[in-house]
């Protein structure tokens, strides 16, 4: 299969580093015109960098805008006017006990993660379906089925991400835009990865191994048994907004490594 994106426009949404970065070098690949977020200018002009080198030839736009506020998303609207490919995927995540969480924390994360999503959605699917064409991603996560008990706030948003996916799609029947979520698992991320060096040094395995047993410990029903990578995710997200993806919308697209236990 040869995806072809050329003549696109790709915005995916924290693109500077883990599941965001390698979604952005996939579109990139395939020719899309590829859009990069991040909060700073120094993250994005470093993931530009190398992406550069990791797709010679490739259309990289770079846009450091914090896209947790509406104004963010205003700015990103004007900076970039046209999209064809949108792929949210910024999002916050963090270990809190749920009794410990003020309502300025579940604020800031329906914000960021939420309402980013939304309010990029509302600007840009109208003018993809006057078009005929156009590919909209919510990253979610098997946290939005299975929400984990010690960050109830971040299980909660994809949760919410998976019903405005569904929604959007059905309000976009017939346009021609086609609208999914895609779920993934437990995935060596830049954070995950960090988060698992620690308990690697204290016991002299090595990170593959580490990312086992934590798999082993805390996602049990896994059927890889492993951590995925962020090009197992990624790959999932450019045949979702390819052209031969044209009959899927409406779905949830799991890259849990058959985390969440259902035949569907």
């Amino acid at each position: 299969m040869h995806i072809d994106l050329r003549h696109k426009t790709a915005i995916v949404t924290g693109s500077t580093a883990g599941i965001g970065f390698a979604i952005a070098k996939g579109v990139a690949a395939a020719g899309a015109r590829t859009v990069v977020n991040g909060r700073t200018q120094t993250g994005v002009d470093a993931a530009l960098a190398k992406l550069r080198a990791a797709v010679p030839g490739g259309d990289f736009v770079g846009a450091a805008i914090d896209l947790g506020t509406a104004a963010g998303c205003d700015a990103l609207v004007r900076a970039v006017p046209d999209c064809d490919i949108l792929i949210n995927n910024m999002g916050i995540f963090q270990l809190q006990d749920f009794f410990e969480i003020p309502d300025e924390e579940w604020t800031r994360f329906f914000e960021v993660n939420v309402m980013s999503s939304v309010r990029l959605s509302r600007a840009y699917t109208q003018a993809m379906a006057a078009r005929g064409w156009g590919r909209v991603i919510f990253i979610s996560s098997e946290s939005g089925i299975g929400v984990p008990a010690d960050m109830i706030h971040y299980g909660f948003t994809k949760t919410a991400m998976l019903g405005i996916s569904r929604g959007l799609a059905k309000r976009m029947a017939g346009t021609g835009v086609t609208v999914n979520a895609v779920l993934p698992g437990p995935t060596m991320s830049d954070g995950m990865a960090a988060m698992l060096q620690k308990s690697a040094d204290a016991t002299g395995l090595s990170l593959e191994e580490t990312g086992k047993a934590f798999v082993a410990a805390h996602r049990s029903s896994s059927i890889i048994q492993r951590v995925a990578t962020v090009e197992e995710v990624a790959n999932m997200v450019v045949y979702a907004v390819s052209p031969q993806a044209s009959a899927t919308s409406g779905a949830a697209l799991r890259v849990d490594g058959g985390v969440v236990d259902s035949i569907i």
